[in-house]
């Protein structure tokens, strides 16, 4: 079960006798969490029923001892224990048994950035359904993620907005929660969200260095090229998430060519491409420097360096400063 499942399931007032949660996408699992705790209390009092240990120093039979405790005047009891996977291997022994046979009325909860699946926690867990992951979304996914955080919260996000903030954030999901939560006290009730709420609203560091690698590209300046990429691996990018966000801006440049061609004004043929108005200058300026053989060259570099991401035994970071290397020498 994927952790978003979870969620909606826990909203709806449901939870299970034993939870773990495996992934580092700490956004789904605060929210999994604060749901399962809801619906396990319903209402009740807190600090009576509820109690959160870290795995770090906890024995097994502090654990077991809070889930077999009754709840008082609530639908259950609820046991958080945090980074369980930092519990000794003799402790976790004395946890997989309560596993077997836990108490309907506690929702145990047990969180770690990840789990060997090898493991006996693991087996089990699985086994008995109690596994969810909340692994972090694709760059293909965010768009998607930030209209149903969007609609969640009763605001509307046009489509140029949307397309800002997912440049801006990439799948930083905690960023672009706290962005949409600012986005909506910025432009108050009713009021919809476009691109010029997210450039007064949301830093577009991210988004500033891709376009500095393309536009070092277009003039093949392999030093300013190297720095960006040097920039967003600092940010603590992947080379193979950098390399896709190269390859979408390409594309764009790619569209926004065609679409001058046939005569559109910039911000015309911006849209056209795909790409938010605030940019429409700097497109016009990046379709002048990439000739049609330029891109199709660059495309074709671009799918050789992913296939090499991510099957070549070389660091990730080599063959990426390889492909620009290559995307910046002198046209033949």
């Amino acid at each position: 079960m994927h952790i978003t499942e979870l969620i909606r399931s826990a909203k709806a007032g449901k939870f299970g006798a034993v939870h773990v949660l495996v992934g580092e996408e700490r956004l789904f699992i605060d929210r999994a969490t604060r749901a399962l705790k809801d619906a396990a209390l319903g209402g009740g009092p807190t600090g009576f029923n509820d109690e959160a240990l870290d795995g770090k120093g906890a024995t097994s039979r502090r654990v077991v001892e809070a889930a077999n405790t009754i709840p008082m005047m609530a639908r259950a009891r609820f046991i958080l224990v945090r980074h369980v996977d930092d519990m000794a291997a003799a402790e976790l022994e004395g946890l997989i048994a309560y596993l077997n046979a836990p108490c309907d009325t506690t929702c145990l909860v047990l969180t770690a950035d990840k789990i060997d699946g090898r493991s006996k926690l693991a087996t089990i867990a699985k086994k008995k359904g109690y596994w969810a992951e909340a692994g972090s979304l694709k760059p293909a996914d965010i768009r998607g993620f930030i209209g149903d955080e969007a609609k969640a919260r009763g605001i509307k996000v046009d489509g140029n907005a949307t397309a800002a903030l997912a440049d801006a954030l990439g799948t930083d999901l905690a960023a672009i929660d706290d962005a949409l939560e600012r986005l909506s006290l910025y432009v108050g009730d009713k009021a919809s969200i476009d691109v010029a709420a997210v450039e007064a609203c949301v830093t577009r560091i991210r988004v500033d260095s891709i376009w500095s690698l393309v536009d070092a590209v277009g003039v093949r300046d392999a030093r300013k090229a190297l720095g960006a990429a040097s920039s967003l691996l600092a940010d603590r990018e992947p080379p193979l998430r950098i390399l896709a966000m190269v390859a979408r801006q390409l594309r764009m440049v790619a569209r926004m060519r065609h679409a001058l061609q046939t005569g559109m004004s910039p911000e015309e043929a911006a849209r056209e491409a795909g790409a938010p108005p605030f940019k429409a200058r700097d497109m016009a300026t990046a379709a002048k420097r990439f000739s049609n053989p330029d891109l199709a060259n660059a495309f074709s570099i671009l799918a050789e360096t992913d296939l090499a991401l991510k099957g070549s035994r070389v660091p990730p970071e080599t063959v990426l400063e390889g492909a620009l290397l290559r995307l910046c020498a002198p046209a033949r």
